[in-house]
């Protein structure tokens, strides 16, 4: 097969490079001269407007996005129409004119992590609220079972019950042996005390009476002595008669009993002028030592007593 020539030159047909081929030679292809030109004689020039394209006469409306751009009036053939460019969204259908800004993240989408927070705050606050509320009612509570008085002590109340009189001595920062008034003393066996008759020394003239039957006893608790033989004095009150009564130190008692005799034969019946003091001689430990004198079987115990005390 031959080259030929298939008549007048066609856009298609031209090759801006076909002076480098042999047969764009042979058909008088010449490279581009300083006028302008270039490839094969006659060949088609043409200034063409973006996207604009004739064939056979025809001319097409340039494309732009699927979407055909109408040619200014006036514009014919041999006339270069001028391309007016119209952006895609100014059709309709066209994309939109305005950029959708992509979702930011927690706004709308997702858990609400704010309202969860107060939420959870509401709880804990509740839950706070409820404990104090409870405690306090537990308090009031207490108060009520306490008749609604104070648990802590006041000046008008004692936390301690009050120390009866203690029947217990001692000797004293100067060396001075103890002594005790009956009042003082701790009573057993129907005795206890009366103030009747004058002549007692014990504070208020009060002595102890009910000592004239069997188990009657006084009990006297001496601290701080230092062990020795001491002189016990025993100040009573008999009513014109003699009488006796049990000595005992530290559970044991005397050999002899203590004798409570009617010493200056004072009248029967007068109590008053029946104040007498009697003496017996005690073996003390070192510290402390109890001192009683009891009524027992075989004594004749109608007598009153008034004081004790003790010395060397």
């Amino acid at each position: 097969m031959t080259p030929g020539d298939n008549g007048a030159s066609t856009p298609e047909d031209d090759d801006p490079f076909g002076y480098l081929y042999a047969d764009g030679q042979a058909r008088g292809a010449q490279p581009p001269s300083g006028s302008g030109g270039y490839g094969y004689p006659n060949a088609v020039s043409r200034v063409r407007s973006v996207g604009e394209r004739t064939y056979g006469g025809q001319q097409q409306a340039p494309q732009y996005g699927g979407q055909t751009v109408p040619q200014q009036p006036g514009a014919g053939y041999g006339q270069q129409p001028t391309a007016a460019y119209q952006a895609p969204e100014t059709f309709p259908g066209g994309a939109p004119t305005t950029r959708q800004a992509p979702p930011t993240p927690g706004r709308g989408r997702g858990p609400n992590t704010k309202g969860l927070l107060i939420g959870a705050i509401a709880v804990v606050a509740a839950v706070v609220i409820g404990i104090s509320v409870a405690m306090l009612n537990g308090n009031g509570d207490k108060n009520k079972a306490n008749g609604g008085a104070s648990t802590t002590p006041t000046h008008s109340e004692s936390a301690a019950p009050s120390p009866s009189p203690s029947s217990t001595s001692s000797v004293s920062a100067s060396g001075d042996l103890p002594k005790i008034d009956a009042k003082a003393l701790r009573l057993e066996g129907g005795t206890t005390t009366a103030s009747e008759f004058k002549g007692a020394k014990a504070d208020g003239g009060i002595y102890v009476t009910g000592f004239n039957q069997v188990g009657a006893k006084v009990t006297w608790t001496v601290n701080g002595i230092q062990k020795g033989t001491y002189r016990l004095y025993v100040r009573y009150g008999v009513p014109g008669a003699d009488a006796n009564a049990t000595l005992l130190v530290n559970g044991e008692a005397n050999s002899q009993p203590l004798s409570m005799k009617n010493f200056g034969n004072t009248p029967a019946g007068d109590w008053e002028k029946g104040w007498k003091t009697t003496w017996a001689n005690v073996s003390l430990n070192q510290g402390s030592n109890t001192i009683a004198v009891a009524c027992n079987d075989g004594n004749q115990c109608n007598a009153v007593l008034d004081q004790f005390y003790i010395t060397k």
